[in-house]
C-alpha cells in the first residue's frame, strides 16, 4: 500500500500520490473507463482524489463511483470563478456532481495575474465564498493553485491563510521561473500542505527522452518533500506505473541535479503550462 504523508497544517494523512482529474476523467461519456480507473486507485491505496469544476465530467464520474466510500477518501476540487457569487454557485454544483455534503479541500483554481488577485481578494471576490464555505462546514480546508507565475502565488499567500498549495514540480522548473525554488520554501515555512502537479509535463518529459519509465520524474517530485503529488491517467495501467514509481525511494540530491541538467535544453518546451 502507498505510504502516507501529512498534508501540512491540516493534520490529515494522504497517500503520497493522488489521482488527478485529468486524463480519462477530463471527458464526457466514458463512465465505464472512469469507474475502472477510480476503483483501481482505491484498491491501490490512493486516498487523495482530485478534480475541478473546469474538468469536463470529472466530478460527476467521482460522484458515481464513491458514494458509500466517501468517508474513506480525501477529496479535493477547484473553482475558477473569480466572484464570490460565481464561486458559491460552482461550489454547490460540485457538491451535486459529487453527491456529497462536503468537500475536504476546495481550491482557488489557477491564479495567474495581478488582475486575478484583484478580483479574487477584492470586494465581492471569490475568497469571500471560500472563507464562508469553510466557516459553514461545507469545506474542511481552503487551498490555492497556480502554474504560471510563482510571484503571483506568493502574493496570494499574503492575502489569505491558505491550508494548501498546488503547484508544478518537475525537473524543467529549475530552468525558468521556478515554483520549487520560490513557492515551495515559503509554503513550507507557513506549514501549508504542498501538492505537486505537472510532474510528467503532460507526459512530454518521458516521451522527449524516449524513456517510457515515469519513475525518475515521480521520484524527482517526491524528493521535494511534497505532501502528495497528483497525476492524471488514461487507464489503470498508467495509474499502476505511477503508483509503482511512488513506492520507490525519492531521488538523491545529485540525481535531481543530473535530471535538471539533462532536461534544461528542452525545459521551456516542457513548461507549456506557463
Amino acid at each position: 500500500m502507498i505510504p502516507k504523508r501529512k498534508l501540512g497544517k491540516t493534520g490529515v494523512e494522504v497517500s503520497r500520490i493522488g489521482l488527478g482529474g485529468e486524463g480519462v476523467l477530463r471527458s464526457f461519456g466514458r463512465e465505464r473507463e472512469a469507474q475502472a480507473l477510480i476503483d483501481r486507485a482505491l484498491e491501490l491505496g490512493v486516498n487523495y482524489l482530485e478534480s475541478a469544476r473546469a474538468y469536463s465530467g470529472s466530478e460527476a464520474y467521482y460522484g458515481l463511483s464513491l458514494r458509500e466510500r466517501r468517508k474513506e477518501i480525501f477529496f479535493a476540487t477547484k473553482a475558477h470563478e473569480r466572484s464570490s457569487a460565481g464561486a458559491w454557485r460552482q461550489l454547490h454544483q460540485s457538491l451535486r456532481n459529487l453527491k456529497t455534503d462536503w468537500i475536504d479541500l476546495w481550491q482557488v483554481h489557477d491564479v495567474r495575474t495581478e488582475a486575478d488577485l484583484a478580483e479574487i481578494f477584492g470586494p465581492g471576490g471569490a475568497i469571500e465564498a471560500f472563507d464562508r464555505a469553510k466557516r459553514e462546514g461545507l469545506v474542511r480546508f481552503v487551498g490555492v493553485t497556480g502554474h504560471q507565475n510563482p510571484a503571483i502565488l506568493l502574493k496570494a499567500f499574503e492575502l489569505y491563510d491558505f491550508d494548501t498549495v498546488l503547484m508544478p514540480v518537475n525537473p524543467a522548473e529549475a530552468a525558468w521561473r521556478s515554483f520549487p525554488a520560490t513557492v515551495l520554501p515559503e509554503a513550507r515555512r507557513r506549514g501549508m500542505g504542498i501538492i505537486g502537479m505537472k510532474v510528467l509535463c503532460h507526459g512530454l518529459g518521458p516521451r522527449i527522452f524516449r524513456q517510457p519509465e515515469v519513475a525518475p520524474w515521480v521520484r524527482y517530485a517526491l524528493a521535494h518533500e511534497l505532501s502528495t503529488l497528483v497525476v492524471g491517467c488514461d487507464d489503470p495501467q498508467q495509474l499502476q506505473e505511477n503508483v509503482a514509481a511512488a513506492l520507490e525511494a525519492p531521488l538523491e540530491k545529485e540525481e535531481c541535479a543530473a535530471l535538471e541538467a539533462a532536461v534544461a535544453p528542452v525545459a521551456r518546451r516542457l513548461m507549456y503550462y506557463k
